[in-house]
């Protein structure tokens, strides 16, 4: 039975007004709306604006005939797949037959009409439109599956490019460094060795840190030990964590938190975690001699911790898309990619968890960005 959302058309096509209303009684069923037109100006007047699914012809009408108005049908695209049915009052001879199913024609149907045979021939085409129908929309559905199947094998194949050149690079370091070691042990050059092995060691368990959690978002097996804990401590170590990256980088980190404790339920290594993803991400962005800026606020029981920075910001065609896993930014000509493009679609999995919210707020190319996290306090889960 088709929907309500969904109705049929069906073109009744009539000079007589009696003749149409007898058609459309006979024809009664949920969902099927009736066009009804006494002229074939008037028929393919409705057909401009509607798609039908059968269309009843009357043959004698004065001016456009049943037969004319049937080989308009068949010479318009939009029309030229329409069943026809005609009803005639008079004679089937052959002559009229054969012109009939040379425009276009199915059936024909004798006047008086016999209501089951009617009902039962227009049934069949009915359902026959609600397949197509169907049909239509399963093989639409099937070819935006496809292409997000192709978006999503493109982002792995871009992944695995990325991580091949990521784990490469610090790989080739450690072998050179052994093979210096062999050269230079004992000796200050060898200690050095050992510091820039020790920091390519860092990197790659980072890689593999983001490997892992990589499958935990696919499986949805990210987990949160929660406990009361005051957000500010949270936010200090994470900061301290990324420290060396903004020194690095020469930038000026400015930290603006409210002095009163601010208490949440929470997983305190994964608000670490928020906290530092962001922070890098700005150091990471922004120019070096820029500024990173931490600033946290209570508003309405929710404590809301915005990261800027003074960076590249992010073109307006990849704001939607920059939560999406493998998701990066364009850096500056001539700098290497960092990191695998997880950061943001991890943090926001994470803030989700608690119960938050993460969004950007603001960012403009040339001027920077702003992040913003919003979690739940716990006077907030309280009320």
């Amino acid at each position: 039975m088709t929907s309500d959302t969904h109705p049929l058309y069906c073109l009744l096509v009539d000079d007589l007004e009696e003749n149409l209303l007898a058609l459309e009684a006979l024809l009664q069923r949920d969902g099927l709306i009736c066009l009804k037109a006494r002229s074939g100006e008037e028929a393919l007047e409705l057909l401009l604006v509607h798609e039908v699914a059968l269309a009843l012809l009357d043959v004698q009408m004065p001016g456009m005939d049943g037969f004319e108005l049937a080989e308009y049908m068949r010479g318009n695209d939009r029309t030229r797949h329409v069943p026809i049915i005609f009803v005639t009052a008079g004679s089937a001879d052959l002559q009229r037959r054969f012109r009939g199913y040379g425009a276009g024609a199915v059936d024909f149907i004798q006047k008086p009409i016999e209501a089951d045979i009617l009902r039962s021939k227009a049934a069949i085409f009915f359902d026959l439109y609600d397949q197509r129908r169907q049909i239509i929309a399963q093989r639409d559905e099937l070819a935006s599956l496809a292409a997000a199947l192709q978006v999503a094998d493109r982002r792995k194949n871009e992944f695995l490019a990325i991580l091949g050149h990521e784990l490469r690079n610090p790989i080739a370091a450690l072998g050179a460094g052994l093979h210096l070691l062999e050269k230079r042990e004992g000796t200050d050059a060898a200690r050095d060795v050992r510091g820039r092995m020790g920091r390519h060691v860092h990197h790659l368990s980072r890689l593999i840190e983001d490997i892992l959690d990589i499958a935990r978002i696919d499986q949805g097996k990210i987990s949160l030990k929660t406990q009361h804990i005051l957000l500010q401590d949270a936010l200090a170590f994470a900061v301290e964590t990324c420290q060396p990256t903004i020194e690095a980088a020469q930038h000026r980190l400015v930290i603006d938190i409210a002095d009163d404790p601010i208490w949440i339920d929470a997983d305190y290594a994964r608000i670490v975690q928020i906290a530092s993803n962001l922070l890098n991400n700005a150091a990471k962005y922004t120019p070096p001699g820029g500024e990173v800026r931490l600033t946290v606020r209570v508003v309405d029981g929710w404590a809301e911790i915005e990261v800027a920075d003074t960076g590249i910001g992010i073109a307006p065609d990849m704001q939607a898309r920059i939560f999406d896993l493998f998701a990066q930014v364009n850096r500056p000509a001539g700098d290497a990619q960092d990191g695998l493009g997880i950061g943001l679609a991890l943090v926001r999995q994470l803030v989700a968890l608690h119960g938050g919210a993460l969004s950007l707020k603001h960012s403009i190319p040339g001027e920077g960005s702003i992040f913003q996290v919003r979690l739940p306090t716990v006077e907030a889960l309280v009320a």
